[in-house]
């Protein structure tokens, strides 16, 4: 595509703008009635969905894209019907826009409250990941905002596809078309006019590797909500239950292996680790899960078919494949610590049936989720009641964790008077 990159995304700009004024007044109503059409119409042309990221997938593996990212591109019949599904839980979800919170009465008389408000145009930026282009939609629908999707080259067909099926809802409901706008041009010089153009957008929301966030955090003039890196953890503390411990560690890292909720380090406790490191290592085995191990966890795992000793490099690498570090430490301090040393503040877990160390785990890791007994898989918006998500933050302004509706608003102060004056 030939183009002036600059004045096409000035134009997509001016229409979010514009799009934007109208999604703040519409109604619950009409916004639901959007997301019920556009899941209908997700359901109904389904093959041609399939068809389409066929194509995309075909391009991909042609271009030698690796494992992790053909797993986050591939929309397989349950991702469709997820969509799908995800659009519903949003509709169910309260609209948060316009309700008033925290009323009080000064001594003046006046009322003073908080209202939720839309945070106006947001934009988006996700490589090969079809399923973002429907649950940003949706949850930008919902929270009353305008958004422009840039999503990767690899998934350009099924985007594109998306995309008419949004719109076709969106005028269902009497809403404006360009309230979502998907970027045609796959050129990247249109992630840098979108970065930086905070006249027609309020934040941007990058969902990608490290390569690209980097960036946008080095050229980015429009603020963001962002997380860089996936480096999780699943602590077994001596006082774990032996098979709540071996499924949890297990899932975290063989449930998928190209996400940035997995579990990239497993610290185990060196009074219960000669048990549970053997049990796990056999369903590891099964997966053929690399394990790059201290010391004193390899001399337990000796004759383990892939095996390596952990380097300082491995505590703070997001491996996004069949790799695990492994380290043993002394108790919950030492975990802890390490965690919060290396952890990049996503997604960490506890396994303990001790209540208190349970409760200094979860006051003293700091990270956006942070779990008791519990596969760090679950850190996810549609996992945690939110419908989908937008994204995962692990700064800690605006919005922490998985960024559903709430995430995607503001606050700003209402007053109530009844005539009165400052003294």
């Amino acid at each position: 595509m030939t183009m002036d990159i600059k004045q096409y995304m000035k134009e997509i700009g001016e229409r979010a703008r514009k799009a934007s004024h109208a999604m703040a007044k519409a109604d619950s109503a009409a916004k639901n009635k959007a997301l019920l059409l556009i899941a209908a119409a997700i359901r109904r042309d389904a093959d041609a969905l399939r068809a389409a990221n066929k194509l995309d997938l075909d391009a991909a593996r042609a271009n030698g894209l690796e494992p992790a990212m053909l797993d986050r591109l591939t929309l397989s019949d349950k991702a469709i019907a997820t969509m799908a599904e995800g659009l519903e839980q949003i509709v169910a979800l309260p609209d948060p826009i316009g309700e008033i919170s925290n009323m009080k009465v000064r001594p003046t008389g006046i009322q003073i409250g908080q209202m939720r408000v839309p945070l106006g145009v947001i934009g988006i930026i996700y490589e090969a990941r079809p399923n973002v282009t429907v649950d940003a939609a949706g949850l930008c629908i919902k929270s009353g905002n305008a958004t422009i999707l840039r999503g990767g080259s690899e998934a350009i067909h099924c985007n594109q596809a998306l995309a008419k099926l949004v719109k076709e809802g969106l005028a269902g409901a009497g809403l404006p078309e360009e309230a979502v706008q998907v970027v045609e041009t796959t050129d990247r010089a249109a992630v840098g006019e979108l970065i930086t153009m905070p006249q027609y957008v309020d934040v941007i929301v990058p969902r990608g590797g490290k390569g690209l966030i980097a960036r946008l955090m080095q050229e980015a003039t429009v603020p963001m909500i962002k997380h860089l890196d996936g480096i999780c953890h699943v602590y077994i503390d001596d006082k774990a239950d032996a098979k709540k411990a071996l499924d949890v560690a297990f899932n975290a890292k063989c449930h998928r292996y190209g996400t940035c909720n997995t579990m990239e380090t497993l610290l185990v406790s060196r009074a219960i680790a000669p048990s549970v490191l053997p049990e796990l290592a056999k369903l590891y085995a099964s997966k053929d899960v690399e394990l790059r191990c201290d010391d004193e966890a390899k001399a337990i795992l000796q004759g383990y078919a892939h095996l390596a000793s952990a380097t300082e490099e491995d505590w703070s690498t997001e491996y996004l494949a069949p790799i695990l570090s492994i380290k043993t430490v002394a108790d919950v301090d030492e975990a802890i610590a390490h965690i919060n040393k290396y952890s990049s503040k996503h997604t960490d877990a506890i396994i303990t049936e001790d209540y208190s160390k349970a409760m200094q785990f979860l006051r003293e890791v700091d990270s956006a989720s942070v779990m008791v007994n519990a596969s760090t898989r679950f850190a996810d918006g549609f996992e945690y009641g939110l419908g989908a998500e937008i994204g995962i933050s692990n700064d800690k302004l605006h919005a922490r964790g998985p960024v559903g509706l709430e995430g995607l608003t503001s606050l700003k102060y209402v007053v109530f008077g009844h005539g009165e004056v400052r003294a």
